[in-house]
């Protein structure tokens, strides 16, 4: 499937990625020819199933992992030529809990701070603390804290140097339903903050809740990316369904041209039709059941959501 263009923007990207490309020892391409501009201030969310090379993607761009053809660049900074100066730019927070068991939460974030060459602030740091909801925490042990308060510290690092841009690597794995939207607004206000973000999930509602735009990764390849509503007009289907007034045994003969799907129970019909058609079929199907016999009790419609679309696109033809 052809990557969905994307509609240009009058500002320029903050972080360009142009033929990028990954394979490890052993010859598992993990990246195939990515090209992707990531827009100052927005929140991208990148989607894919396991292995599609997302993690390895964003690692790529964080230095952590060496292309293996391409560029990348933050800023206007090459990421292999102006290594310190991308790495600077650059907050990570990673999957796992990677933090030190007897770590003070305060301490870390400075100690963070630190390894970037950055002067001690007391007043960043507690700002920081503060916004992530551990002012109360600053003085704990990293192993008393539950696991979002983990997470929360892990993003207080990643910004303990003031970076530009923030990756966040499956930010809510793990945690729970309330915990994950508290997360959510942690985000928002970080956006609001001039940080630009980029988030992989497998969350679908995360993207649909927070994303500005979302790209969809498959087998090394970035399949779509665009804005979340303009994807979900583009690719989003709508579903009529017909409540009938009495139940039927089997759809009539005479509607097979609309690929109608019967409800259990028999009750209703379910007409699926592309928005972007010029026709939708509709009037000539209500015609059609008319004339079958049928008697209609309601009607509604439903679209597509991101994650109708994200399966659709990521679903391979069976063997």
């Amino acid at each position: 499937m052809s990557q969905l263009p994307t509609r240009a923007d009058a500002a320029p990207p903050i972080v360009r990625v142009r033929g990028l490309t990954k394979t490890y020892e052993g010859g598992h391409q993990a990246l195939k020819g990515i090209d992707l501009d990531i827009r100052e201030g927005e929140i991208l969310a990148l989607l894919g199933p396991n292995g599609a090379g997302k993690t390895t993607l964003i690692s790529t761009i964080c230095g952590l992992v060496t292309p293996s053809g391409g560029s990348v660049s933050v800023a206007g900074h090459d990421i292999v030529e102006d290594y310190r100066k991308t790495r600077a730019l650059i907050g990570l927070v990673p999957q796992e809990l990677t933090l030190g068991a007897f770590d003070v939460v305060e301490d870390t974030v400075r100690f963070s701070r630190g390894l970037f060459g950055k002067t001690p602030d007391d007043a960043h740091v507690a700002r920081l603390l503060a916004s992530l909801t551990l002012t109360d925490k600053r003085r704990d042990l990293v192993q008393r804290l539950s696991g979002g308060m983990k997470r929360r510290v892990l993003i207080a690092k990643a910004l303990a140097h003031e970076p530009r841009v923030l990756f966040l690597d499956e930010p809510t794995a793990g945690v729970d339903v309330e915990l994950r939207k508290e997360m959510w607004a942690v985000v928002e206000q970080l956006r609001r903050d001039g940080v630009t973000i980029i988030l992989t999930t497998h969350y679908i509602e995360e993207a649909e809740e927070i994303a500005d735009r979302v790209g969809i990764i498959s087998d090394g390849e970035l399949i779509a990316i665009d804005d979340k509503a303009h994807l979900m007009a583009s690719f989003g289907k709508k579903r009529l369904v017909v409540e009938l007034r009495e139940p039927i045994d089997v759809v009539p003969a005479s509607l097979a041209e609309h690929a109608l799907e019967r409800s259990a129970d028999g009750a209703s019909l379910t007409y699926t039709y592309d928005t972007r058609r010029e026709r939708t079929g509709i009037t000539q199907l209500l015609q059609d059941v008319a004339a079958a016999g049928l008697q209609l009790k309601d009607l509604s419609t439903t679209q597509s959501s991101l994650e109708d679309i994200f399966v659709d696109m990521v679903r391979k033809p069976a063997a």
